[in-house]
């Protein structure tokens, strides 16, 4: 950074500032606990036995610093290549009709919301509404530091149990939905698509028009040919614009599926994870006859339902990335 004509190349420039952040977010805390070790070590050779007082402020000093370090410790469970990376979600309904895409639209604000908690930019890049209600399909770009870390634990099919607002007979309908991550990649990784191997082409834009929605003949549709990959941008008016940010979603995703051909030859039973099935769901939200959550890899059952339709999901992505570091070990 301190070379003459650092800021010359913007781009390039912010990123080498966001790698720094990330170092110095991860080494501060490392640095903070061994100073705060040090200090304690150096505490007990002068405290008395007999003085209660100071006695109590060390053991309220351990105990601050224990829960730092226990901190520092999940910290490690970040420690993938991709997972500093933002993250490109993707939610499509399963078979249910209305049903299912009034679950797919719920699952997009519960996404939204946790995202903005953390401090995270969410763009809906393209959707497909649904017929009455809901969405059939919708893709986000979620911007922020270790998205992709956190966010990967929701990969996979989400089963929902409830009275329908659809019927009007108020029986229990069951929904499922599949959510698909990938890491947000940008230039500084290399990964080569040859313009012979793409299927481009470009379409009006299936929104219900409005001031912030895309009505021209500019969304684009680009097809890679040797993987089947598709991949849809629809939010900008410019077919330039859409058609660079689709190339930039499918750029990520043949870097996802590196990862993942490289999984399933060390560990046959990872390869699973490329297939979504019905039937394997990762998770069941049950809001009737009972309130209850349950991640069916870690076994944490929630019983505040809204909580985690509301954005809440701390709980269930530490438990599956403590579980994850478990299954590789």
């Amino acid at each position: 950074m301190a070379q003459a004509g650092f800021w010359d190349h913007q781009e390039q420039a912010n990123r080498i500032v966001q790698a720094l952040k990330r170092a110095k977010a991860l080494l501060e805390p490392f640095e903070a606990c061994r100073k705060q070790l040090h200090d304690l070590q150096e505490l007990t050779t002068v405290v008395e036995a007999s003085d209660a007082a100071s006695l109590k402020h060390l053991q309220e000093e351990l105990a601050t610093l224990t829960a730092r370090i226990d901190r520092l410790e999940f910290a490690r469970l970040l420690g993938d290549e991709r997972d500093p990376r933002g993250a490109i979600l993707s939610i499509h309904a399963g078979a249910g009709g209305t049903e299912s895409c009034d679950w797919a639209a719920m699952l997009m604000r519960m996404y939204t919301r946790y995202a903005e908690a953390k401090g995270y930019s969410v763009s809906v890049i393209d959707i497909l509404p649904g017929e009455e209600a809901g969405v059939k399909s919708v893709t986000m770009t979620i911007e922020g530091d270790y998205a992709y870390g956190y966010l990967k634990a929701e990969e996979g099919v989400h089963r929902l149990v409830r009275i329908s607002p659809f019927d009007s007979n108020k029986r229990r309908h069951t929904s499922f939905v599949s959510v698909d991550i990938v890491p947000e990649i940008e230039d500084d990784i290399q990964i080569d698509i040859n313009p012979n191997d793409l299927e481009i082409d470009v379409y009006r834009s299936s929104g219900p028009g409005g001031q912030s929605v895309n009505t021209a003949d500019s969304a684009v549709r680009i097809k890679h040919k040797p993987t089947g990959i598709v991949v849809t941008c629809q939010d900008e008016r410019s077919q330039l614009k859409n058609k660079q940010k689709a190339i930039k979603v499918l750029r990520s995703r043949l870097y996802q599926r590196v990862f993942e051909e490289r999984e399933a030859e060390q560990q046959k039973e990872y390869a699973a994870k490329q297939r979504i099935e019905w039937g394997s769901q990762i998770r069941s939200y049950v809001l009737h006859p009972y309130n209850l959550i349950k991640d069916h890899r870690t076994d944490v059952e929630i019983g505040n339902t809204q909580s985690v339709l509301d954005g809440n999901l701390d709980q269930l992505i530490e438990a599956y990335l403590k579980w994850k570091a478990g299954q590789k070990n």
